[in-house]
């Protein structure tokens, strides 16, 4: 050990200085085999140390000063003040004393000043199991669980000073009011909040900004999931999935490791039949492309994929559309029409996961939440265009993640992926500070379109 080490006090160092304290040690001597300094050790004692009750109540008569070589009777008290003088005069000088002491001329109440000075405890005092007055011992069991308490009631409260922390509400509350995650917030502007991301949170528990826990998109907590007792049973009977299954996707991936993979999927509305969206997300760099569908039909989406291929051109489309990973959903059970075109030129290979195995297209699942920031669900879709669509669709590809190291999927698609995809998908990369989550980001737009309209 170091000489005086800037480490806090064990419970084994306490009950060493307990056990030396017994002893009557010096501070010096103990803070010599601890390798601390000896007004460390003083302080230490007088800090933790444990008051205990005497033996007598404060006032009674075996507090005196004289208890021990106490001479006096009866017949020396002022009997004829006492109120207790016609039936105690003749008692024994205790049980007087209970009753009058008050009254006794020779009573001094006993005084100790040991706790006012070296060592301020009595552990080594041999009367102190029958001290008659209250009294300090050091014990390191106590002494250990008061430093635990101390140790958090210090780090609790606000360690700013209150311009601080207007300054910090000024920056965080607005933009968490606009729905961006703190993650977003903190790739962002992390040179201006003076906290951790652990701090920021416990500030937000302790309801000291201007935005609250419910504005935070992922401050919940989610339903345990109920566990199946048997397990779902596979159809094999479908055709659709015949050497297109998650198997076959993983040797294909095996044989071709560099080749980019894109998922897709759907994110439904209401419960009633009406427009949906199709999401595609490059893998590479969680870029993602949404469009508006009419309906959730094989149809809608093998237009949509003619669409895209005859708006990128097909030799886009072949480089950034290998291969597109989806799920077994009903609208997707038409591989052969989305691996062509319509003059039967092969364009891109389909693969389906396993049925109930979602996380296996994990990345473009985690980005359906931030749809939901926008278009919650159950929400009916009838009333939104592709141009709020692909606003929405923006501002999520210009949020920053923690999985892409505070980057955004904006700043790694302009590295990896064509510049005309988000040209010609309708995307434009947002201001960070800009970035809105909400569902007022396409409902101010489409009121705007109303008034304009009007």
């Amino acid at each position: 050990m170091n000489e005086h080490n800037q480490k806090h006090l064990t419970l084994s160092n306490r009950t060493y200085i307990e056990q030396e304290l017994v002893q009557d040690s010096s501070f010096k001597s103990i803070g010599n085999v601890l390798h601390k300094d000896p007004t460390t050790i003083s302080k230490e004692v007088r800090r933790y140390r444990k008051q205990v009750r005497g033996k007598s109540v404060s006032g009674n008569c075996n507090s005196c000063k004289y208890w021990d070589n106490c001479q006096v009777r009866g017949d020396d008290f002022e009997v004829s003040s006492c109120p207790r003088s016609s039936y105690c005069h003749n008692l024994c000088k205790r049980c007087w004393r209970e009753h009058t002491q008050h009254y006794c001329r020779t009573y001094i109440p006993f005084n100790c000043d040991k706790p006012s000075h070296f060592p301020y405890i009595c552990n080594a005092c041999t009367y102190e199991a029958d001290c008659r007055i209250n009294h300090y011992i050091y014990q390191a069991s106590f002494a250990q669980k008061q430093y635990e308490k101390n140790l958090v009631k210090c780090r609790e409260g606000i360690n700013l000073t209150p311009e601080e922390l207007d300054s910090l509400n000024e920056l965080i509350s607005p933009l968490v009011l606009k729905g961006q995650p703190l993650s977003h917030i903190f790739a962002v502007h992390s040179d201006e909040i003076p906290v951790c991301r652990r701090t920021l949170y416990n500030y937000f528990d302790q309801n000291v900004f201007k935005a609250r826990n419910i504005d935070l998109p992922r401050r919940v907590r989610y339903k345990r999931r109920k566990k199946r007792s048997e397990p779902r049973k596979k159809n094999i009977q479908q055709i659709y999935r015949n050497k297109r299954t998650y198997t076959d996707f993983e040797r294909f991936i095996e044989a071709h490791p560099d080749i980019d993979v894109v998922e897709m999927d759907t994110v439904k509305g209401g419960r009633a039949a009406g427009k949906c969206l199709l999401t595609l997300l490059f893998r590479s760099c969680n870029f993602m492309l949404v469009i508006l569908l009419p309906n959730c039909t094989q149809k809608s989406v093998v237009n949509a994929i003619n669409t895209l291929s005859d708006t990128f051109g097909i030799r886009i489309f072949k480089k950034y559309f290998p291969v597109i990973l989806t799920d077994n959903g009903s609208e997707f059970k038409n591989p052969w029409d989305i691996e062509k075109t319509e003059s039967g030129t092969h364009r891109t290979y389909v693969f389906y996961c396993d049925p109930y195995v979602s996380n296996q297209k994990g990345r473009l699942e985690k980005n359906h939440e931030y749809i939901r920031y926008v278009i919650p669900k159950g929400r009916s879709m009838y009333k939104y265009t592709q141009d709020d669509i692909s606003l929405m669709t923006s501002h999520i590809n210009s949020t920053a993640r923690d999985s892409l190291n505070g980057a955004t999927p904006f700043n790694l698609a302009e590295l990896l992926l064509d510049k005309k995809i988000p040209l010609l998908a309708g995307l434009k990369k947002v201001s960070p500070d800009e970035v809105m989550l909400k569902p007022a980001l396409i409902e101010t737009s489409n009121n705007s379109k109303e008034d304009a309209h009007e």
